[in-house]
């Protein structure tokens, strides 16, 4: 029987064709909507996943890795002295206005770390050095915010706050899908834009016939000339507190003491903050809700499609299954073709729109920098998915041949 189902199937070669088609765009409408979802959710918390922080320490106020209140540097000294830390380093996680050489602006986040620490260090760096950043206004930027920041080179120069910024390197594959871009420099220059404000570049007046405003910004000038930033002292704003706990040390006792210890904020494990951040991006902004429909219409769009294939090929052969029933064939042996045909066509369908995807989402990566994540229990979940729809499009095709009367076989 299997012979007969395969015949089935490739008799007519276009309309064959034409059923792959569809099956493969509604396979890859699927993979490529869930693979945005668990990419976007897994971009939000990188820099948390791939720093070797034990505990993050941060406001009690807390809702997500950028939403979140500032802390004092004095708390690094408090938390140093609790009982079962090793490290401390700080982390400044702020917002701010990026303008480039030719006057144009665009949103940033600046990450600053200790260039010289090693809970948190940029990673996948492909130019420059992070030594490079302990020099004064020196960032890192992610390759794939390039064209977004108007950057085309190392050493290309832009303000921040009324600040230089000239880029040192960059990285790759660190960019959260959710946020403005990352940029990554030292916690002297990172206070430095932070405190020096968005001051503007921009004089109003009023006029009879409205506000009117000029540019000071000169886009033939270079980037402006400004003081060293200083040290940080105790009373300067600081975002979060990364803990390397001492081997051997009870992570969940530990935490307890800091939250003790260190008045108005909450300790996570890595673990904890990074899973926070991601529920809340998934389910708390509607983004989970809308890539997961476009994956329910993938499934019904290949249903339809499958389902319409399989009933138009038994439609076609309805003298031949006629025939098997007249010569004794059960229903089952009947319904086992039509089921087969349609794991064929799942098959024949799932592999080159896993291939496809992978691919784009190779591309987007290097491009856009926006992760298509397919792992491969995901891929396996999708093959189940992919032999499900056509095997439940297969009733429709199944439900004709039951009402099939041998007797048609004889007929004219």
């Amino acid at each position: 029987m299997a012979s007969i189902a395969r015949k089935n199937l490739l008799e007519d070669i276009p309309r064959f064709l034409v059923a792959q088609a569809g099956i493969m765009f509604a396979v890859s409408l699927v993979t490529i909507q869930l693979g945005i979802l668990k990419g976007f959710t897994r971009s939000t918390a990188l820099l948390v996943d791939h720093s070797t922080a034990d505990i993050w320490v941060a406001s009690q106020e807390l809702v997500h890795l950028e939403l979140t209140m500032p802390l004092p540097l004095s708390l690094a000294s408090q938390a140093q002295d609790v009982e079962g830390v090793q490290r401390v380093e700080v982390l400044i996680n702020q917002a701010a206005r990026w303008r480039n050489q030719n006057g144009k602006i665009a949103p940033v986040r600046v990450i600053g770390f200790d260039p010289q620490g090693t809970l948190f260090r940029p990673w996948n760096l492909q130019a420059g050095s992070i030594a490079t950043l302990q020099q004064p206004y020196q960032v890192l930027l992610d390759q794939s915010n390039f064209g977004s920041l108007g950057v085309r080179n190392q050493g290309d120069t832009a303000q921040i706050s009324a600040l230089p910024a000239t880029v040192a390197g960059w990285v790759q594959g660190t960019q959260s899908i959710a946020s403005s871009a990352f940029l990554y420099t030292s916690l002297e220059t990172a206070n430095a834009y932070a405190t020096a404000g968005l001051q503007s570049d921009v004089q109003c007046r009023l006029e009879a016939d409205g506000l009117a405003c000029t540019s000071s910004f000169n886009r033939s000038e270079s980037a402006p000339t400004a003081a060293p930033p200083k040290a940080l002292s105790g009373s300067d704003a600081i975002t979060y507190l990364l803990i390397k706990a001492r081997p051997g040390e009870d992570l969940a006792a530990l935490k307890q003491r800091l939250d003790r210890a260190l008045p108005g904020t909450r300790a996570f494990t890595r673990e904890e903050l990074s899973e926070q951040t991601r529920i809340y991006w998934r389910d708390r902004t509607g983004i989970g809700f809308i890539l997961g429909l476009g994956a329910s219409v993938g499934v019904v769009v290949g249903m339809v499609i499958v389902g319409q294939i399989l009933y138009s090929s038994v439609s076609d052969h309805i003298k031949e299954f006629g025939t098997l029933k007249a010569m004794g064939a059960s229903d089952w042996t009947i319904y086992r073709v039509i089921v087969e045909q349609a794991l064929w066509m799942a098959i024949l369908g799932y592999f080159p729109s896993i291939a496809l995807c992978m691919g784009l989402g190779a591309w987007t990566m290097a491009t856009q920098g926006i992760t298509i994540l397919i792992t491969p229990s995901m891929a396996l979940i999708l093959f189940g998915v992919t032999v499900g729809m056509c095997a439940s499009s297969a009733v429709f095709a199944i439900q004709k041949v039951t009402r099939v009367d041998p007797a048609i076989v004889f007929k004219a």
